[in-house]
């Protein structure tokens, strides 16, 4: 178990994070292209198992939980996060998902002082909101116009940042690299039920990405696999960042520097498909960096 706050070193893990998840995270949409969302969940695991097959005799890496139903409830906490996030893309825009999935570090900070009596200051409440402001400012004036389906992103966020506190919680004795494996285990069996579900029932599947949510097994081709590998390899080293970032401090310092990931994102983006933002996006991002460095030095 990890004692103290190292917020330095857990800054330093989120934004590796950050940078990986946001350029694999950006291929997405070529997977969507051809496979659904539950096929892909199934197949990104089930790549991550290989590889972890493979790496944990080599590194010496841990697998064995220690707490067995504190990993198996935090994956089925973070896994559903995750479900519902990419669910509520089959009927919401992107920008108004994303602002539900964002309000996560809010209800850290709520979980963190109303659940457990963790003493939140005004450094780390001031960096939160500097920090959605930033997030708003990205997303643009859409994401104030949420309407009675936003509860389904919302949802998301709460989970994630249960799953968040649960790192630390409920397993202070586990490996990042335990989290990481019980983490895609959860998707990987919600790939599996959502797929048999998807691929029995006569669905109606529209073309293309738009039938991402809908769509049940079909044949993946190799540019498809191999984006799909990359997401899986990917995905296991930043979960694997984001896991150590929760377990070298409290989930309340921590949280903001999750934030980095719209920016990070928005930079691949830009690199990747020419996609430039707009000054008032490059404002939001710079105050997410100010709401980054203002726990930082509180950290210190």
């Amino acid at each position: 178990m990890i004692r103290g706050n190292h917020t330095v070193q857990a800054a330093a893990a989120i934004c590796g994070y950050a940078v990986l998840i946001g350029f694999t995270d950006n291929y997405v949409r070529v997977i969507a292209s051809e496979i659904g969302l539950w096929q892909f969940h199934l197949m990104r695991s089930l790549m991550v198992a290989g590889l972890l097959v493979i790496a944990a005799p080599l590194l010496g890496l841990r697998l064995r939980p220690v707490n067995l139903r504190g990993v198996v409830a935090r994956s089925a906490v973070h896994g559903s996060a995750m479900l519902c996030y990419f669910a509520a893309l089959g009927f919401l825009p992107v920008p108004q998902v994303a602002a539900g999935l964002f309000t996560a570090p809010i209800f850290v900070l709520l979980i963190s002082r109303f659940a457990y009596g963790e003493r939140i200051g005004p450094f780390r409440i001031l960096a939160v909101a500097v920090g959605f402001t930033g997030i708003l400012l990205i997303l643009g004036p859409e994401s104030a116009r949420l309407g009675p389906a936003a509860i389904v992103p919302v949802i998301a966020g709460a989970l994630y940042a249960m799953g968040n506190i649960a790192t630390r919680r409920w397993c202070p004795g586990e490996g990042a690299v335990t989290l990481t494996a019980g983490f895609f285990t959860a998707l990987g069996i919600f790939g599996a039920v959502g797929l048999a579900l998807t691929s029995a029932l006569p669905l109606e599947v529209p073309p293309g990405a738009a039938g991402f949510l809908l769509r049940g097994m079909t044949w993946a081709s190799m540019p498809v696999i191999f984006w799909v590998f990359v997401q899986a390899a990917g995905s296991l080293v930043g979960v694997g960042l984001m896991v150590r970032g929760y377990q070298l401090a409290e989930p309340s310092r921590v949280a903001v520097f999750e934030y980095v990931v719209l920016p990070a994102a928005a930079l691949w983006g830009w690199t990747l498909w020419g996609e430039i933002p707009v000054a008032r996006e490059w404002l939001g991002m710079a105050l997410i960096w100010v709401a980054g460095m203002l726990i930082v030095m509180r950290g210190r």
